[in-house]
């Protein structure tokens, strides 16, 4: 049975989608009746989805992409939804579209790579957040960690995951997992994404 399969799915970044993960920025929102009125009227559900991606555009994050291996090879995602969320345990959480292509192999996986991106792997942030493609191909570099995670080349650091819970969030899951391994490169600087482009720090 699969880590996920096993796990208890409750009512929860990234490692969303390209527009979950390496989506949208965000802005702080208006203050006061005057500025909801601006923003336009709420929709049933809550505020307007165009409104939602406004209000985030302007909030940088950083970019990581998500790599797992379920048994039918490696795939991944860009992703900007990773959360610390424990010490003790030592936890981290984020976002995955449920309509994005990894998603029915991350679903079914025990255990992914966070890989850091630094300040000059803008290209493969963008590879792995775009559809249709084979992300590992050339000029990916990567290879597999001891355990059979793949793991990219070149990036600032990675950690390597158990994934211990998904919780149903929206039209997202989102990820528990336990940190099992880490490596860093002290001397990189990060990618950020902010208003709809990436920026190094």
């Amino acid at each position: 049975m699969s880590a996920f399969r096993g796990r208890p799915s409750q009512p929860p970044a990234a490692l969303g989608s390209p527009a979950g993960s390496a989506g949208p920025g965000r802005e702080a929102p208006a203050v006061g009746v005057r500025g909801r009125q601006a923003a336009g009227a709420a929709a049933p559900g809550g505020i307007a989805p165009e409104r939602f991606k406004e209000v985030f555009r302007r909030h940088p994050a950083g970019v990581v992409v998500v790599t797992a291996d379920s048994g039918r090879g490696p795939a991944g995602f860009t992703a900007t939804s990773l959360v610390s969320v424990s010490l003790a345990p030592p936890l981290v959480s984020f976002g995955v579209a449920v309509t994005a292509s990894s998603w029915p192999h991350l679903e079914r996986a025990a255990s992914a790579v966070v890989n850091f991106l630094g300040a000059d792997q803008e290209d493969v942030a963008r590879r792995f957040a775009v559809r249709g493609i084979d992300r590992f191909a050339a000029p990916t570099r990567w290879r597999r960690l001891e355990h059979g995670e793949p793991v990219l080349d070149g990036v600032s650091g990675w950690l390597r995951v158990a994934v211990v819970q998904t919780v149903p969030a929206g039209d997202h899951r989102i990820v528990v997992c336990r940190v099992e391994e880490s490596w860093l490169d002290p001397g990189r600087r990060p990618l950020l994404f902010h208003n709809g482009a990436y920026h190094p720090l």
